[in-house]
């Protein structure tokens, strides 16, 4: 049995493969307030979850460029599933190439929420 390679589309978004991921572009895409919202709501579903869901006080312009340098920088996945744009945390290829950063700055985000009163 063959299997037929995907074809791209107009719908495809561009990723960074495990192996171009780089620290710098990790870290700036974590040195927003806005974008590691997005992170940790991410990390706290472990699933998908749609750009619909995420109400940013921002633009939606504001929001697409939020999720754009997060998935530019190697941080979330983007996928289509119909009309809506689906993002998961790439958790694997950063836990592999940074072991424990993601948890520590999820761990200190979490704590600066607690020790500011925000969310």
């Amino acid at each position: 049995m063959t299997t037929a390679a995907p074809t791209s589309s107009s719908r495809d978004l561009p990723h960074p493969g495990r192996g171009e991921i780089r620290l710098e572009a990790v870290l700036h895409a974590f040195s927003d307030p806005m974008r590691l919202l997005v992170v940790r709501e991410l990390a706290a579903d472990a699933g998908e979850l749609s750009c619909s869901h995420f109400d940013l006080p921002v633009t939606k312009s504001t929001t697409t460029h939020h999720f754009r340098v997060l998935r530019e920088a190697g941080v979330i996945r983007q996928v289509y599933r119909g009309t809506a744009k689906m993002n998961g945390l790439r958790r694997d290829d950063l836990d592999d190439l940074f072991p424990g950063l993601l948890d520590s700055v999820l761990d200190a985000a979490s704590r600066q929420v607690v020790r500011l009163g925000g969310s």
